[in-house]
C-alpha cells in the first residue's frame, strides 16, 4: 500500500426518510486521505456526517455509494482485513454489566479471531489503567474506568488505526491527560490515530492534520499550522499607564475598551502592520505599560468555515 492509512472516494450515504419526508444525504461524495502514522482530527458541527463516517469505517453502517480503503484493503473486497486494521473507541459506554474488564478483553479478542498466545489483555488492563480492576465487574466501575475499558477493547486486535469518537467527553482532567499521554504513546509506535471532539484546543493541540465535514460535505482539509493560518485577523492588547483621553486611530484598526482598561486593537495583517498599530497608540499619546498579541485559534477558523453553509 501507499503512505496512507486510509483513502476514501466519492464517499455518499443516504438514508430513506418516513414516508412523506426527503431522504437524508449524509455523506455527498466525500474524498479524504489520511496519512500513516499521523493523529487527524475529524472536526464539524452536530449533524455533519461524521459520526455516519466512522460508523461506515468501522463497518457498522453501510455506505450508498463510493468507495473505501483501511490499510490498503478495499472494504468492498476484502470486509475481515479491512474490518481487522481499524479499532473504535465509541462515544457511547456500550458495555456488557456482566463482565469484568478482563472477560470483556478476552471476548472481544475472540471476537476478532485473536488466538489466545497473541492475547495482550493483561498488558492492555496495564495501558489503561485498570490492572487493578481487572476482576471487577464493568457495572461497578466508574464512567472514567467505562471510558478506559472502552480504549482497552479497540485495542485487543492491535489495530493499525485507531479512532477515537468524542473519547473525553464528560471525563476529568486526570483521565483526559491519561489518555492523551496513552494516544501519543500508540502513535509514537507506529499507530494512526483519528480524533472527532468538540474541544478544538484538544484537536489544535493534539493532531497534525484536520478535516473539517459540514452537511454532509468536506469543506477544508489541511495540516493544522495551514488551517490557524487562513485566519489573517490579528489583536493587539495594548495596557495603558493611565485612562487615554482620545482612542488610537488608523485605517483598518479597530479599538475595543475592554473591561480591565486594556485597549484591544484589531486589524489584518495583510494590510496593516504591527508598526503602524502601535504608530496610531502613540500618535494618541497612549503611553504603553504593556503588550501582546492575540491570534486566531481553531474554533475561529472553525465558525468561519462552518457559519455561511
Amino acid at each position: 500500500m501507499g503512505q496512507n492509512a486510509i483513502e476514501i472516494r466519492g464517499l455518499r450515504k443516504t438514508y430513506a426518510a418516513s414516508k412523506g419526508a426527503p431522504d437524508k444525504e449524509a455523506l455527498k461524495g466525500v474524498d479524504l486521505d489520511i496519512p500513516q502514522g499521523s493523529v487527524f482530527g475529524l472536526l464539524g458541527p452536530n449533524g455533519a456526517g461524521k459520526s455516519t463516517l466512522i460508523n461506515i469505517l468501522a463497518g457498522l453502517v453501510v455506505k450508498t455509494a463510493g468507495q473505501v480503503t483501511i490499510w490498503g484493503f478495499d472494504q468492498d473486497v476484502n470486509p475481515r482485513q479491512s474490518r481487522a486494521s481499524i479499532g473504535v473507541m465509541p462515544q457511547e459506554l456500550n458495555l456488557d454489566p456482566f463482565f469484568t474488564p478482563r472477560g470483556a478483553l478476552e471476548v472481544q479478542a475472540g471476537l476478532y479471531g485473536v488466538p489466545k498466545s497473541q492475547r495482550h489483555s493483561d498488558e492492555i488492563l496495564r495501558l489503561v489503567g485498570l490492572e487493578d480492576k481487572a476482576e471487577a465487574y464493568a457495572r461497578t466501575l466508574s464512567g472514567g474506568m467505562r471510558r478506559r475499558l472502552l480504549l482497552a477493547k479497540a485495542l485487543v486486535h492491535t489495530p493499525h488505526v485507531l479512532v477515537l469518537d468524542e473519547p473525553t467527553a464528560g471525563v476529568d482532567i486526570e483521565l483526559r491527560q491519561m489518555l492523551w499521554e496513552n494516544v501519543r504513546r500508540l502513535n509514537r509506535e507506529g499507530m494512526t490515530v483519528i480524533l472527532t471532539t468538540h474541544y478544538l484546543e484538544e484537536a489544535e493541540e493534539m493532531c497534525d492534520e484536520i478535516a473539517i465535514i459540514n452537511q454532509g460535505d468536506l469543506v477544508a482539509r489541511d495540516s493544522t499550522v495551514n488551517l490557524l493560518s487562513r485566519l489573517d485577523g490579528k489583536c493587539m492588547v495594548i495596557q495603558p499607564d493611565e485612562t487615554p483621553k482620545t482612542l488610537p486611530k488608523a485605517p483598518g484598526v479597530e479599538v475595543e475598551t475592554r473591561p480591565d482598561g486594556s485597549l484591544a486593537l484589531s486589524y489584518q495583517s495583510r494590510e496593516t502592520s504591527a508598526e503602524q498599530v502601535l504608530e496610531a497608540v502613540r500618535g494618541a499619546g497612549i503611553r504603553i505599560r504593556d503588550v501582546k498579541t492575540e491570534q486566531a485559534d481553531l474554533q475561529d477558523v472553525f465558525l468561519e468555515l462552518t457559519r455561511s453553509r
